[in-house]
């Protein structure tokens, strides 16, 4: 009997340190140049980790292994030649879980390099219901190879997931996303915000030396819309809590388990840093180990990797941040994007920006 869905169970993932998160960046060569890209090669290193590199970092966190989720990215880590043999060795370590983010092109014969019992999910990225939309942010053709990929990887058992970073662009084909997921055979949907971050990060700089060069008019349109010659991909607040919680409720409705950040909190809700409190690192080639995301464009990491081992880094770092407390909620947005920030007339905050690792998971229940 085909199962129907009975009432979603909605919760705040909180932070633990019974878990840990190991995002193991093996390389940042891509074969996409998507508009909202993060990776930064001046500060992640552009060079590709040799095997004998990624198992060494790896037996770093042998004493946590069997609590440690791994996630290998890039760039694009199916272009990786050795990710089949990385994620064998991390399976042979007893890893909690380990996934696979990927745009869907699944480079050297990945899907018969690997078992689906080696993977717990291949995890896809797409912007867009529609390859119009996607291709115009990711590329041209990202779209339908992708798709192609995550049909294939179902086809051959693998568990599917998908990343969906909802943008100023995109935002308005979220609510279409439910019926193709569970075409697609789907477990997991995340939805993703845009952060000042990478290409995001970089077009913003640009566009704020293009203020200080042109008149007092224009620099007043670049205030008050954060662009000239191309539209702010972040949502608004408002945008926001219009948009995604609905859609993600509708998702859910589809038997999908939906992940997707706060971002936002009233004023009276209580702000909590994953820095202090979880067990995340953000592992890059050039041995960088951050512990907060929103950090990865500036070389304030609180960890390295030096001879294969793991260090400490000089202060001031991003660690020395994570303990700072102010009324805005997240002390690293303010300084990084403080657009995301509105104020009343009395100079206090309206809201806080949530840690951007605090998540809201919305789990199907059933019928038979």
């Amino acid at each position: 009997m085909q199962k129907t869905v009975r009432k979603n169970t909605q919760k705040t993932v909180s932070f633990s340190k019974d878990s840990t998160n190991i995002f193991f960046h093996i390389l940042t060569k891509c074969n996409l140049s998507c508009r909202h890209c993060y990776i930064d090669p001046d500060q992640h290193g552009s060079n590709t980790l040799k095997i004998e590199t990624i198992t060494a970092w790896l037996d770093r966190f042998s004493d946590i292994f069997t609590r440690a989720n791994i996630i290998f990215l890039g760039g694009e880590p199916t272009l990786h030649p050795d990710l089949a043999e990385a994620i064998k060795y991390a399976k042979a370590k007893n890893a909690k879980s380990i996934t696979v983010d990927t745009n869907g092109y699944l480079f050297h014969d990945f899907l018969n390099a690997v078992d689906p019992s080696d993977v717990d999910f291949l995890s896809f990225s797409l912007d867009g219901a529609t390859k119009e939309t996607n291709d115009a942010i990711r590329g041209k053709g990202s779209y339908e190879t992708c798709v192609q990929g995550i049909k294939a990887a179902v086809s051959k058992g693998f568990a599917a997931s998908l990343i969906y970073t909802v943008n100023s662009e995109n935002k308005d084909e979220l609510g279409l996303m439910a019926p193709l997921l569970s075409e697609w055979g789907i477990k997991r949907f995340f939805i993703q915000v845009i952060g000042l971050r990478g290409n995001s990060a970089r077009k913003k700089s640009a566009q704020k030396k293009s203020a200080r060069k042109n008149s007092v008019c224009e620099k007043s349109l670049y205030e008050k819309t954060g662009s000239f010659s191309e539209k702010n991909l972040q949502l608004t607040k408002d945008e926001w809590r219009a948009i995604v919680p609905p859609a993600a409720e509708n998702i859910a409705d589809h038997g999908i388990i939906v992940t997707y950040p706060k971002v936002f909190l009233d004023i009276d809700e209580s702000f909590e840093c994953a820095g202090n409190v979880a067990d995340n690192y953000f592992i890059f080639p050039n041995g960088r180990v951050y512990r907060c995301p929103v950090c990865e464009d500036y070389p304030i990491h609180g960890l390295m990797f030096s001879e294969n081992r793991i260090v400490e880094t000089p202060k001031i770092n991003e660690t020395d941040l994570f303990k700072l407390e102010i009324p805005e909620g997240c002390v690293i947005n303010k300084i990084v994007q403080p657009e995301n920030l509105a104020y009343k007339k009395d100079g206090t905050p309206e809201y806080r920006i949530a840690c951007c690792m605090l998540k809201q998971e919305i789990t199907p229940r059933f019928n038979e």
